[in-house]
């Protein structure tokens, strides 16, 4: 995650949801934006993206399709997407989430709903992150003592 300020990318293919979304967050987060999945994509293998909010209906490939590329692509799929969508039935939100979304918000967006969500997703990731590389380190270490132990009796 970065250090300074956290990088978003809104995806949504209405730029006046785009430009909402990018006022709210410019506070606290840097954005990057993206008028469908295709471009979400090639955006995301350029690393430096910390959380996706994504649109679900988009023309070309939508929202689900898009989820499902960023989670099977080992660059990409430790960052969190988050739908937004004027959807609002519990299929709706299921099928988001079976596509690999961490969580799905309704339109119209709460402000504080958004904040608090993307804040918690962040915070999750870096909390993965930092597990796992606490859990490389210690790995490591049992390695080499496992190696310095195996000529003695």
């Amino acid at each position: 995650m970065n250090a300074a300020r956290p990088t978003i990318l809104i995806v949504d293919d209405t730029p006046d949801n785009i430009m909402l979304l990018a006022a709210l967050l410019k506070e606290k987060y840097q954005t990057k934006v993206a008028t469908n999945g295709a471009t979400a994509l090639q955006i995301l293998a350029g690393g430096g993206v910390d959380l996706v909010l994504m649109d679900v209906t988009m023309p070309g490939m939508d929202g689900h399709e898009a989820c499902r590329r960023i989670a099977q692509d080992p660059r990409t799929a430790d960052v969190p997407v988050i739908f937004l969508s004027a959807k609002s039935q519990p299929e709706d939100e299921a099928r988001g989430l079976a596509a690999g979304a961490v969580d799905y918000i309704v339109r119209p967006i709460s402000p504080p709903t958004l904040f608090a969500r993307v804040a918690t997703h962040l915070a999750l990731r870096a909390a993965r992150r930092e597990l796992a590389s606490r859990n490389a380190q210690l790995e490591a270490l049992l390695a080499r003592r496992n190696g310095g132990a195996a000529g003695e009796p």
